[in-house]
């Protein structure tokens, strides 16, 4: 006879007689009718194809063949034990706090809907975003003072994962009384010629420029500046031409404070990527991941 694979439940009630010495006093620890625990070490015996335990009117006791099943129970139930308690941690995880980097681009005009977005799905998950240069999303992402970052920088450190959750446009912007509005298109000739307005140093925008310019002898910038705004409104004021992210100007373009000039040559679009230690367990934090990736562009 092939016997079945033992209940979980009816091991654990076999446990707890043992320790109980009592099937009653077993079935009120575990919160069940005697009845009902009546039936359950039946079938354990009948699954089983043993006699499990000796009833008497002063209590139960383990039969040899009991007192081995029970033995070897006990690590069975342990390790589920351990699986139960593992769960919890991962949903305790999960109620928890997710610390999110973005690049400035990202975390001004993609992480509010992104963010919108996940906590009407997960509620319960805490999230602060922390808003700064890709350099330094990268570097807090390296030093795991940030769960998972966002960049746009056109190279990712070997050091990390990356997962490609969008792209971008950067667009050649000017004040709308500026010359280059009166030409179809400007060059890159053109834009290392000229000073222009740009992001400071570590900026993934600033490394997707200078990657443009780089071989080309380019004009010292005329104003370095680490907000994007800063930037929109200097080039409003006409201190300088700059290239930005398309989203970046979507407002100041429809407001008539800046005009678009055409790049020739193919569009300069970039890559928009999650990064993460390789090491780390992400949990909540790939879901978040998911919601950049699965969120449409406004």
């Amino acid at each position: 006879m092939t016997s079945r694979a033992p209940d979980v439940e009816g091991l654990t009630l076999l446990s707890v007689v043992a320790r109980t010495g009592s099937l009653g006093a077993a079935a009120r620890t575990m919160g069940l009718a005697q009845p009902n625990a009546s039936r359950m070490l039946a079938r354990l015996e009948r699954d089983l194809g043993l006699s499990l335990v000796d009833r008497s009117p002063s209590g139960s006791r383990l039969t040899p063949h009991g007192r081995l099943v029970v033995d070897w129970a006990e690590p069975v139930l342990t390790a589920l034990d351990r699986l139960a308690a593992g769960a919890e941690s991962l949903r305790e995880d999960r109620a928890s706090h997710l610390v999110v980097g973005a690049s400035l681009t990202v975390g001004e005009h993609l992480v509010p809907r992104w963010l919108t977005r996940f906590r009407s799905e997960q509620p319960e998950v805490q999230v602060r975003i922390r808003v700064m240069n890709s350099a330094d999303v990268v570097a807090a992402v390296e030093s795991r003072t940030i769960d998972v970052g966002f960049v746009e920088s056109p190279t990712v450190p070997s050091s990390l994962q990356s997962l490609v959750v969008g792209h971008d446009e950067l667009v050649v912007v000017v004040a709308p009384d500026h010359p280059w509005t009166h030409r179809a298109q400007v060059s890159v000739d053109d834009l290392a010629a000229t000073p222009l307005v740009v992001r400071e140093p570590g900026s993934g925008t600033r490394d997707t420029v200078d990657e443009l310019l780089a071989g080309r002898e380019a004009a010292t910038p005329v104003m370095e500046l680490s907000s994007i705004t800063a930037i929109v409104s200097s080039v409003a004021a006409g201190i300088g031409p700059a290239v930005v992210s398309a989203h970046a100007v979507t407002d100041a373009v429809r407001d008539h404070r800046v005009r678009i000039v055409p790049l020739a040559g193919e569009p300069l679009r970039r890559d928009l990527r999650a990064v993460w230690r390789p090491s780390r367990r992400l949990g909540v934090s790939w879901d978040f991941v998911l919601t950049a990736c699965h969120t449409p562009p406004s």
